[in-house]
Order: C-alpha cells, then structure tokens, then sequence
C-alpha cells in the first residue's frame, strides 16, 4: 500500500486542494511540508502527538518535514475553536515554551543531515513593518469572505478582536515565506484550520502566479485531538514530569471502546492488517487492545523500557500481577497515621473541592484497597501504602508524607 492509501486507510484525510499531485508527491518522497505549532505551554500536549506522528510518517517515507514553532503567531493567538480570546504570553514565555518544543520534538523527527527543519516564524513575522503587511499581504485578503469562515463566524457574537483577525494573515504568509526559503510546498493541518491553510495557498499564487505549486492537506488531527488528551486533571502532556508514563500509558488504557481502534489506526505504526484483525474483537478482547495501544503510544513517547514498567503497573491493577512501583504516587499528611477521605481525596488531587469529594464519596465512587467508602466522616490509616482509587479507571498510590 502506497503512503497517501495508508494515510486514507488511517482515517487521517480530511481535505485536499489537489489528490492527484499531492498523492504522487507524497508516493515519491518529493514533498517538503510543514505543520505549525504555536507554543501556548511549556509542553507539547497529546492533541500535537498526532501531528508529531504524521510528520514521522512522511519522513520515513523520504518526504522532508518543517516543524514551524510560533514564535511570533503565539504572539496573536489563532481564534480557531476558541470560546474566547486566549491568554497573552510574554516574549519570555514564549522563548521557553519553544526550548522546551525542540526538545521533544527530537523524540520524534531526525532532524539530522538536513532530513527535517525546525525554524521559528518569529524570525520573519517580528521584522514586519505594518504598512508593509497592509499593502503586501493584507490587499490579497477579501474581509468579507474571511468572515464567512467558521473559524470567524462562532467568534463573531461574543467578541472577535482585530489582534485575532489578524492570525489568519499571519500563518498565510508563514507559508508564503517557507515556500520561497525552503522550497515548501505543501502544508498539513487539522481541520479546524482549513480556512487559514487555503489563504496560505491562495496568497502564494497571488504573490507568485497561478503556477505556484503550493498545495493544502487537512487531516483529523485537531478537531479529534481536542476530543482526546484531557482528564480531570487536566491535559495530557508528553513531558514526563507533567504527566508521568505511567498516567500517560493510564490514558491511553482508559479510552472508550469506541475509540480503541481508531487510535490504533491513527496514532500506532502497527500493520494496517493487524489492527484490522482486532476490528473483530469483543468485550474483553477490547481490554487487550487498549493494552496494545497504550503500549505503542507510551513507548513512542517515553521509550520501550518506560513502556515496560507502565505495562507492568497496569497489570497489577487489571490483572492482578505485577507491581505498583510505577503508579503515580502522593505523599500526604497523617495524624496518628490516618487521614480523612475527603481531605485525602483533595490532597491526591482526585477531588477539587471537599464538596465534590462529598459527592463522589455519596455517589460510591472511592475505594481504599478495593473496599468502597461510603462514609464521608471516614479515616483512613495509611500504613506502608494504600492504594486510593476513582470509579473504576483512577488510581493513586498514597504513603506518608
């Protein structure tokens, strides 16, 4: 199977500009593409570990991967999906937060030999004058069809703000500028960003002539990456001391039936025909899958010897076999050895507030050793260690402080 059939087979395709070149490029190795990732955090998160796999996909099939940070794009803030604006990050912040990108991204994409590039689009957009950009770029822009688009439109009762109608603009011109420094020429994306990748393609050909060949492709990565990497403790994050590849292997057990496969198919490198195979399986067989699947991605992410030991502190708790030694754990305080649940449930970070940890004590969803509490007035003795669990999916290790 050719890569543009297994990334179809994959479920990744969502649009394209051009099937036929963009097939025949992506076959023969000959695309040089680019995905953006803006640096809101100090860590890359599981919604870009699906724009991560892709790259590495194309690279091994001899296609040259850009990995655009946004430096000056993290300036603005892209309004795509967003509710309300977003936070403005300081230089600083945003300096650190693409330190820490480059680094993770080395886990993923060989960057040696000239075999991928990593560039910052601060090196460009910061230098701009803006009656240059009005004049150059902002005249290859019609308002009234940027309005049109969805990524506007859902913005546009609760409050659009002219620094956000600018990201559009901005992230056309990152395209305009890879195109002609490093002869890009092609761009992938999620498919929340259609509208902002077409007004790259169509920028090109106004700026250079219809025979530019730029061309667009739009994959479910976003718009199913929103769906995934979030818990009640927040996001899912592929730097170890944020979350630990014992709770990111955690994750990735935990995801509903529905989503099993899906994943296997869209994230794993494992054989299209074996996750076909798997395809057939039911109820428990499913657990097995999900096994597989946190242990591709864990060992991807954090290599095979962390995946080893997550693997392992899952089988103690699924399986009754193995060891804890690899569970998150929480040390907390005790008086006479024992704790509250509901002060016990906060401190682990189970619980945001006693109230809902009332809730959850009411409603039979805590266990301390398998046993469920249902006294909310209850103490809990903590003795070597414990281990603290929520509904069926979360668990934490305690032991004293």
């Amino acid at each position: 199977m050719e890569l543009y059939d297994e990334l179809t087979a994959r479920g990744l395709i969502a649009q394209v500009t051009d099937e036929n070149e963009i097939r025949k490029m992506i076959n023969a190795g000959k695309a040089t593409f680019y995905i953006g990732f803006d640096p809101t955090a100090d860590s890359l998160h599981v919604g870009h570990f699906m724009a991560l796999c892709l790259m590495k996909r194309l690279q091994m099939a001899g296609n040259k991967p850009i990995a655009l940070l946004g430096g000056g794009t993290g300036m603005i803030g892209d309004p795509s999906g967003k509710s309300d604006m977003r936070k403005m990050l300081t230089k600083e912040d945003i300096d650190h937060n693409i330190a820490c990108f480059k680094k993770q991204m080395s886990r993923f994409i060989d960057f040696s030999d000239d075999k991928a590039i990593m560039v910052n689009n601060a090196d460009w957009l910061m230098k701009l004058n803006y009656i240059d950009v009005l004049r150059e770029v902002g005249a290859c822009f019609s308002v009234n069809k940027m309005l049109t688009f969805e990524c506007y439109k859902q913005r546009m009762e609760r409050g659009l703000t002219f620094l956000e109608f600018n990201y559009m603009i901005m992230q056309s011109y990152d395209f305009y500028m890879l195109y002609q420094k490093y002869g890009c020429n092609m761009q992938f994306g999620g498919d929340d960003q259609w509208a902002n990748m077409l007004g790259g393609t169509e920028l090109i050909r106004k700026k250079l002539g219809k025979d530019a060949h730029a061309m667009t492709i739009t994959l479910l990565l976003n718009s199913e990456g929103k769906k995934m990497g979030k818990t009640e403790k927040g996001a899912v994050w592929l730097d170890p001391d944020k979350t630990s590849p014992y709770e990111f292997f955690q994750y990735w057990r935990n995801v509903a039936d529905a989503d099993v496969i899906k994943c296997l198919y869209m994230l794993t490198f494992l054989p299209i025909e074996q996750i076909k195979e798997m395809e057939k399986w039911e109820s428990a067989q499913l657990n097995k899958a999900k096994e597989t699947l946190a242990f591709e991605l864990t060992k991807l992410v954090h290599g095979e010897d962390e995946a080893k030991k997550a693997l392992d502190g899952a089988k103690s708790l699924f399986g009754g076999a193995g060891n804890t030694d690899n569970m998150p754990t929480c040390a907390v305080e005790t008086v006479n050895g024992k704790i509250g649940i509901l002060d016990l449930l906060v401190t682990a970070k189970l619980a945001p507030s006693k109230r809902e940890a009332r809730n959850l004590v009411a409603g039979k969803g805590i266990a301390v050793d398998d046993v469920v509490i249902e006294d909310a007035a209850a103490q809990i003795g903590i003795g070597e260690q414990i281990i603290l669990r929520k509904g069926k999916k979360v668990f934490v290790k305690i032991t004293k402080a």
